[in-house]
């Protein structure tokens, strides 16, 4: 299977809350808008997520259990940025033997935002990359 795009939809009474957090904090634009069902682009060209109202019997996301993975190039830019626009955040800033830097979020329906970039992996965690 050659799959093209993978994206993530939420079932949420709380599309209105989601639309304007990820626009607000990470550049969002609506790509399409039903006002039940919203698609979002992240910053410009970056992936898509969706939130949809449940409809007739869906269960909805009850807003555990799930973390959204952002790379970013600089991620001390990208803590400072949005903790001087009031998000809270979850984990503080730091560096992970890994092999990464970061720090998370939490979203209006409980979603853990981690947001990190690229470092080195200690000797420790080298044998774990694959290729």
């Amino acid at each position: 299977m050659k799959t093209n795009e993978l994206s993530t939809c939420f079932i949420t009474n709380d599309v209105d809350a989601c639309r304007g957090f990820y626009q607000r904090y990470f550049s969002a634009s609506c790509i399409f808008d039903a006002g039940w069902y919203v698609n979002l682009r992240i910053a410009g060209d970056g992936p898509s997520i969706q939130f949809m109202q449940p409809q007739d019997d869906m269960p909805t996301y009850s807003g555990t259990g799930i973390m959204l993975n952002f790379n970013v190039e600089d991620v001390d830019t990208e803590h400072a940025r949005l903790t001087k626009a009031g998000l809270q955040t979850a984990m503080p800033l730091e560096d992970h033997p890994w092999g990464d830097r970061g720090f998370s979020v939490i979203d209006p329906i409980g979603n853990s935002i981690y947001i990190y970039s690229d470092r080195e992996p200690t000797e420790e965690f080298k044998q774990y990359y694959k290729g």
